[in-house]
């Protein structure tokens, strides 16, 4: 495998176990949410730097109706990480508590909530349109398994998906993402484990209603 595949999985890898953890907030501490925060913005520039083929041909070539999914999936992952990190850094009272900004405090954690929720969401959803790449990558290393377990591991993945949407509704994330609640709640008694047991779920759900969707473009591209 090349040395630049090999780099943009173990950063994609990185944003992704970073991902979770952010949103875990108070529950790791403040100063290590920012910590982090910083972190995944660095690999972000660095993973759209090792993708920027993709960003060259943007306004190049047809549209089919999956280009325009991943396409919009992009735009909005953008979106959401400009807004964490204008959020971020004035809301920040630790990593980058030393720059002169005052005000805008409520209408930054509006923001930032916002910003979020939409991003873990977006960023699963931009998961799952690439899962068949994984999935082939994983064929590598991994003998092909016999029929039982194929639909197996379908099977795993379908159970995690549909906790996964209990989890949601649980977790109040969909009041989140439209500002219905303006704080999000932690129960601190709760163990770490339990509460990045369900956003991995949540991750799930939408890395696989993802994938389906996007196998479902590609056969209206092939039709």
């Amino acid at each position: 495998m090349k040395r630049n595949k090999i780099l943009k999985i173990v950063v994609d890898i990185g944003m992704t176990v970073m991902l979770l953890l952010l949103m875990t907030y108070e529950l790791i501490g403040e100063a290590v949410h920012e910590w982090l925060g910083i972190g995944m913005f660095g690999l972000f520039i660095i993973h759209h730097i090792l993708n920027r083929k993709w960003s060259r041909c943007i306004f190049k070539g047809k549209y089919t109706v999956l280009r325009v999914w991943q396409t919009i999936l992009v735009i909005g992952i953008l979106l959401t990480m400009a807004g964490s990190m204008y959020s971020g850094v004035i809301l920040s009272e630790h990593a980058l508590s030393f720059l002169p900004i005052k005000g805008g405090r409520a209408f930054a954690r509006e923001v930032h909530m916002l910003s979020s929720y939409w991003g873990f969401i977006l960023m699963s959803l931009h998961i799952g349109l690439h899962w068949c790449i994984m999935l082939g990558m994983a064929k590598r290393f991994v003998k092909e398994l016999p029929a039982a377990g194929k639909w197996l591991l379908r099977g795993i993945a379908a159970f995690i998906a549909g906790y996964g949407v209990y989890a949601f509704i649980q977790r109040e994330i969909g009041q989140y993402m439209l500002l219905k609640n303006h704080f999000a709640f932690f129960d601190f008694e709760e163990p770490l484990i339990f509460f990045l047991a369900d956003y991995i779920a949540v991750m799930t759900l939408f890395v696989w209603v993802s994938h389906y969707f996007s196998k479902g473009l590609r056969y209206i591209k092939r039709e």
